[in-house]
């Protein structure tokens, strides 16, 4: 296959069309090898003939292409559609790879000076405007980001797939190694045509949905390849800047980067997700990074070779050694027999603690390790003895990053979160207090009433629950949850599970039954002094607009009542809040969805600050552009500064894991990125000028233009009769629930319901048939009715563009949606809407809401076309699109074949497969799904 070309123009971008154009030409290779030149002739014919059509159209152009589609037979058609999917893949890698290498080249051309985005500018930022020392250590000790894999993922790739993915690009990035022979040179061809090969003959479909505990193994694939190197080099990093810029003292930054995770914790809809399998993910989370910690041991035991007929170690190291003979039987781990070399005996002592982690017997026993400073306590020991004897060198390249390891991982990995619907737990409660006889019907009790209740029962000293009561299964498993989540503290130490995220918070008793719940299992007591102690915090998560304008009432409510009021301060007066951008935006549109978050964080950080609360604000945003997506960095960026002091958890999830972690050097720079993000966010929050006059009359404008938005969405969307028909025939809504890549239900229950369908699928479905519409829809008539025709109005909006971040940030979202976003591909799924009267009526609407909002916004901006501003993704969407567009005809096709078929009670399992085929492709190629 012939070379996707690149729209950039920096002097190294010819290795990025070198490498495409070789990976291509593989590719080409392998499709003659496995289905003969006629295969590779189809292939080359239906891009060309897409190319053209896309640099001008023409009615008999259009009308061959879409012949010479139609007339593939099926096993060229399926070869055909795996060609499209698989020369995505290899452009993927070839593109990440290619970032990695610009990094590189910048560094290697630019010497000593600073990149614009890494620690080191932010830093030097910092001593430009002469903040001292002191000012820049309570900043760290302040911020905290939260990074936190989900159990619903978009991930549409197989793990398999993506381990040859990883592969690959390991071995074309080998291709810029100049001292390579032209032996070795071909060789590494060769292993690359294996691996192309290899990748061709792959099943790239799941034959199963995932399990809960399959999906925490892909979740933690990313610490095992990744996270638990590059996380600690980005602490390294930031120490090295802030010594480079303060020299005057040392520095030892706080902990303020974690990852957490979902998977395994999520129950939201999920009835897969049991106390059973949290308890599981906790155990392969903790197996991985004690995995981990005996191979660093195993790889320092090989450096530490130092002997005392030539140094002179600690006494503390010796005593420790003595300790540790006494009390440590090495059974599964060899002796060092040479006591001259004490560091090597030292740590085989250590490496048998950590085995004996794995053994219950040995709990609580000074065989093993009981806690995490226990083990620091242990590198610290090496750690002194080494500066003891001037090996310094040497403990600040082992010991200190492994020092930073068990900061960050402990012996839990990842801070778990668990969520369930607040639903489940009304349910649960009305069932224990009917038979425990403390009330008869709890769910029809009046809030207040409800408030009273749960506030009593938080008062008191007895417990509701004995082995007396019979609780159904559903009640005795919501129950189960927090007795594994206070035996899992027990385990595995406090940090392991701290967030219980309550779905569709609508009241203060939402919150309050899981805070019952946390007493009945012993995460919220009294101690012998009479003081609470509260080891699980129950966090409200706020979805839909109307939740948002009930939030800091319904944090009101809780403020006052004093034993909640207690139960914060136990926690260091830190309330953890959720945000859901996905729900928001389905409920009300892009726009309105934005806005009305914003408002939220605001108004949520003033309830908080006049009780004395500071908030840590989970962000709930989706890999895609409907469900919140952004880079890292901006998405910290575009947070109110003054919302960020009690720190910030977002969502990583989806395609977004495996763009941003899979590789070393992207995973890095993401991260360091999104260092420099939350540095500067904590230097506006503190020093920047409070809100002007202006921000003020802009805010106002703002309000008016999302509640025209609002109505504008709404009215299509729950409005209008017949959209839940044009939404289903005209996108592979239902084919995507058949595509196995959760473990979770498409729906959170067995309706057809809009408002019981995920937001997931629903971004899903929009994206595979190229209208985007979440992410832009509404926004035009918003903006035009706010202008109306008056010059000044906007003279306002542009003025609003180029000085009012959140404003900016807003349109160029919308920007990035409407130049993702193709109608002349939508019109073509629109054609399986069987009804051409809906067809044509609601096409029509969105087909002018498109042009409304994609003129409203060149006029805003100024610009001639849609992302003028930023031409390289402009040029790369363009230079993918015929690539994409023969996976859509074909889609479109296959699915009204498959519709037609299934409408007569038939079925056809290859035809399916090759639409599930598409949706893959589609993904890659748009490297985006929902």
């Amino acid at each position: 296959m012939s070379e996707l070309a690149t729209g950039q123009r920096s002097p190294s971008n010819h290795l990025l069309r070198r490498d495409v154009r070789f990976l291509g030409n593989i590719l080409g290779e392998v499709l003659v090898h496995q289905g003969g030149r006629e295969l590779l002739e189809h292939v080359e014919k239906i891009r060309e003939m897409s190319k053209a059509l896309r640099a001008e159209y023409l009615p008999e152009l259009y009308d061959g292409f879409i012949n010479t589609v139609k007339t593939l037979e099926p096993e060229i058609r399926h070869q055909v559609i795996r060609a499209f999917a698989i020369y995505f893949q290899l452009v993927n890698i070839a593109e990440q790879n290619h970032r990695i290498r610009r990094k590189r080249d910048y560094e290697r051309s630019t010497g000593e000076a600073v990149q614009p985005g890494s620690i080191e500018s932010v830093i030097q930022d910092l001593k430009e405007k002469k903040l001292e020392v002191d000012e820049v250590r309570n900043m760290l000790t302040d911020i905290s980001l939260e990074l936190v894999m989900t159990a619903h993922p978009t991930e549409a790739t197989r793990r398999d797939v993506l381990d040859i993915h990883k592969r690959i690009a390991d071995e074309v990035m080998e291709l810029d190694n100049p001292n390579l022979t032209y032996r070795e040179r071909e060789k590494l061809r060769e292993k690359l045509l294996n691996e192309v090969l290899t990748l061709w003959q792959t099943d790239e479909l799941r034959d199963r949905k995932p399990t809960v505990l399959d999906e925490v193994r892909n979740g933690m694939y990313f610490f095992h390849e990744t996270l638990f190197e590059v996380l600690p080099d980005v602490y390294e990093e930031l120490e090295r800047c802030l010594e480079k810029y303060y020299p005057e003292v040392s520095w030892h930054v706080p902990t303020y980067l974690r990852f957490g995770s979902w998977i395994g914790g999520d129950r939201d809809g999920n009835p897969s997700v049991t106390a059973e399998v949290t308890w599981k993910t906790l155990h392969m989370q903790r197996n991985l990074v004690i995995y981990k910690y005996e191979n660093i041991i195993r790889e320092l035991s090989r450096q530490l070779s130092f002997s005392t007929t030539i140094v002179n170690v600690t006494d503390e190291l010796l005593g420790s050694i003595r300790e540790d003979n006494a009390n440590v039987e090495l059974r599964t781990v060899e002796a060092w027999t040479n006591d001259k070399e004490p560091y090597r005996v030292k740590l085989r002592y250590m490496l048998q603690k950590l085995k004996n982690m794995r053994e219950d017997e040995f709990k609580g026993t000074k065989q093993r390790y009981n806690t995490v400073a226990d083990l620091i306590s242990d590198i610290q020991i090496l750690d002194r003895s080494l500066r003891h004897h001037f090996a310094d060198f040497v403990a600040n390249s082992y010991l200190k990053k492994f020092v930073r390891q068990v900061e960050l991982f402990g012996f839990h990995l990842a801070a778990l979160d668990v969520r369930q619907h607040s639903k489940e737990h009304e349910n649960a409660m009305t069932e224990l207090l009917s038979k425990a006889g403390v009330t008869s019907n709890y769910a029809e009790l009046n809030e207040q009433d409800k408030i009273s209740l749960l506030n009593g029962l938080l008062e008191s000293d007895g417990s509701i629950w004995n082995d007396k009561i019979e609780l159904s299964d559903s009640s005795k498993e919501c129950l189960d949850v927090y007795h594994t989540i206070y035996k899992a503290q027990q385990e595995f130490g406090n940090g392991c599970i701290t967030s219980y995220l309550i779905s569709m918070s609508e009241a203060a008793s939402d919150i309050l039954e899981v805070m019952v719940f946390a007493k009945e299992a012993g995460l919220f007591r009294r101690d012998e002094n009479g003081k609470i102690v509260s080891t699980l915090q129950a966090a409200p998560l706020f979805e839909t607009i109307d939740d948002l304008h009930e939030a800091p009432a319904i944090m009101e409510t809780l403020f006052k009542l004093p034993i909640y009021r207690e139960c914060l301060t136990a926690m260091g007066d830190l309330h953890e809040i959720m945000l859901g951008y996905s729900d928001s935006n389905k409920d009300g549109g892009m726009v309105t969805a934005n806005w009305e978050l914003r408002v939220a964080l605001n108004d949520l950080t003033q309830t908080a600050k006049a009780h004395g609360v500071r908030l840590k604000f989970f962000h709930g945003r989706g890999g895609a552009l409907g469900r919140g997506g952004m880079p890292l960095n901006r998405s910290i960026l575009a947070q109110p500064p003054h919302t960020i002091g009690g720190g910030i958890k977002i969502t990583e999830q989806g395609e977004v894991l495996s763009s941003r972690y899979s590789m070393k050097g992207i995973a890095y720079r993401s991260l360091e990125q999104a260092t420099g993000a939350l540095i500067t966010g904590a230097y506006l929050s503190q020093y920047s000028e409070h809100k002007s006059s202006i921000e003020t009359q802009w805010e106002e404008i703002m309000r008016g233009i999302s509640i025209d938005a609002q109505t504008k969405y709404q009215d299509l969307i729950f409005r209008d009769p017949d959209f839940m028909t044009f939404f289903k025939e005209s996108t592979p809504l239902p084919e995507v629930g058949e595509l196995n890549i959760g473990s979770r239900p498409s729906k959170r229950k067995g309706s057809d319901r809009f408002e019981d369908l995920r937001a997931i699928p629903w971004v899903f479905a929009w994206t595979q048939s190229r209208y985007l519409l979440p992410a832009w829809y509404a926004a035009g008539t918003a903006f035009q009715t706010y202008v109306n025709g008056d010059v000044e109005r906007l003279e306002t909006l542009r003025t609003m563009y180029r000085e009012y971040s959140f404003f900016r940030s807003l349109l160029d979202n919308l920007q990035m949606a409407l130049g993702k976003a193709d109608l002349m591909i939508a019109r073509q799924y629109a054609g399986m809407i069987e009804d051409g009267t809906i067809k044509d009526r609601i096409f029509t609407q969105i087909e002018e809401e498109y042009a409304k909002t994609t003129e409203m916004i060149l006029t805003i901006t100024g610009q001639e076309d849609i992302l003028d501003n930023v031409p390289v993704i402009q040029e790369s969407i363009r230079l993918r699109n015929p690539y994409v567009d023969p996976l859509s005809y074909m889609q479109v096709q296959l699915l009204t074949e498959l519709r037609a078929l299934r409408s007569q009670n038939g079925d056809d399992a290859e035809l399916l497969r090759e639409v599930l085929l598409t949706i893959n492709g589609i993904a890659a190629g748009l490297r985006n799904t929902g």
